[in-house]
């Protein structure tokens, strides 16, 4: 095939249709795939080739998926991962393989997650995971339970979070970093119900963990709970010092802490003193939709500060800047509070916004 892609590179796919009608020789097709997933031009042949690889007659059904699964695996490129993927979990369904059905879903999930504009959907693509789950291997099912229970507490879910984490937790026996993450996400969720006997008694199961990653975010979590207790005198001590001490990953969280209680306290030096180490707490590259919800919050609190000082355009600015990054996640809930909040004020004051203003609210929030 190689040999005529060369001498009529022209009429490459209709040969190779053609072709595919009659070769029966998996290992053939198998190179076959490989050729036409390393060539742009001949993209759209890779579904093809992957049908006849799963409808050879001459070859078992669960050879065929598991050679195609395989192969799938190697590649890089995410949309044909997800491409193939699809095509074995219909043909699985459609013959009767529920356990290759679960491994294509299984990856195709681990894919879909990734795109921070489309978490509700993929969150329920890993739902149906979940109703094939005993067809899964227990590795599989420890990265499926803790990638599910991040997900979960990524999109407010806190008591899905948990109810995935525990049941992930007792097939992982190491200290896995995975683990740890899923574990402390499960403690936030704990938090944020406002279960707080719970995030303690989990806390100090936390803590014991032999995984490195552990260190940083138990002392942020202990600081963190003792404010939303609202033990002030206590919390925010600790979280002034963990705020230069444990590093970009966890100051930008704390500092959103500390602006939430200088803002009840109306303590507008503290506040001004925050937002000033602005460029310092902000990531150049967030990667997280919790990363980026926070990073909206803190353009919130301090458009509302500069407004409320008379800096009309540096507020309304960082207004614009807050919906960006609510959007960046779909965070719909956020944006509409940080518009609503914006409004509120102006209404509030009796004044009402030019349109330069209204022009780049517009923008942002859509």
């Amino acid at each position: 095939m190689k040999a005529i892609s060369i001498a009529l590179p022209e009429h490459y796919s209709e040969i190779m249709e053609c072709y595919l009608e009659e070769e029966n020789r998996i290992n053939t097709l198998i190179e076959v795939l490989e050729e036409v997933t390393t060539c742009e031009e001949r993209l759209l042949l890779v579904p093809k080739v992957a049908v006849r690889i799963l409808e050879l007659p001459t070859i078992e059904t669960e050879e065929s998926l598991q050679r195609l699964f395989s192969f799938t695996k190697t590649l890089h490129d995410d949309s044909l991962k997800v491409t193939l993927y699809t095509l074995i979990i219909k043909y699985s369904r459609k013959r009767g393989v529920p356990h290759y059905v679960a491994k294509g879903l299984l990856q195709k999930y681990l894919i879909e997650r990734n795109d921070l504009k489309q978490l509700e959907e993929s969150f329920r693509m890993g739902q149906e995971v979940l109703h094939y789950t005993d067809f899964l291997s227990r590795e599989e099912k420890i990265t499926f339970y803790f990638r599910m229970a991040l997900h979960a507490k990524n999109i407010n879910k806190y008591n899905e979070c948990i109810e995935l984490c525990e049941l992930g937790l007792p097939l992982e026996t190491e200290d896995t970093e995975l683990k740890a993450r899923a574990y402390l996400m499960m403690i936030n969720s704990f938090s944020q119900l406002k279960d707080y006997n719970a995030v303690e008694r989990h806390l100090n199961i936390f803590e014991k963990m032999r995984n490195d990653f552990v260190v940083v975010p138990a002392k942020a979590t202990r600081a963190l709970t003792k404010a939303r207790k609202k033990e002030y005198d206590v919390a925010i001590p600790m979280l002034r010092k963990y705020l230069g001490e444990l590093g970009k990953e966890y100051s930008l969280h704390i500092a959103d802490e500390l602006l939430e209680i200088y803002f009840q306290l109306g303590d507008l030096e503290s506040i001004a003193e925050i937002l000033e180490k602005g460029e310092e707490l902000l990531p150049e590259h967030p990667q997280t939709p919790h990363k980026y919800i926070t990073i909206g919050r803190f353009h919130r609190f301090k458009g509302f500060y500069q407004l409320s000082k008379g800096l009309l355009d540096d507020g309304i600015e960082n207004y614009v800047k807050g919906l960006k990054a609510f959007g960046s996640v779909s965070a719909m809930k956020e944006k509409d509070d940080c518009l609503q909040e914006l409004l509120t004020y102006h209404i509030k004051l009796s004044k009402s916004l030019e349109l330069k203003h209204i022009m780049k609210l517009k923008e942002a929030y859509e």
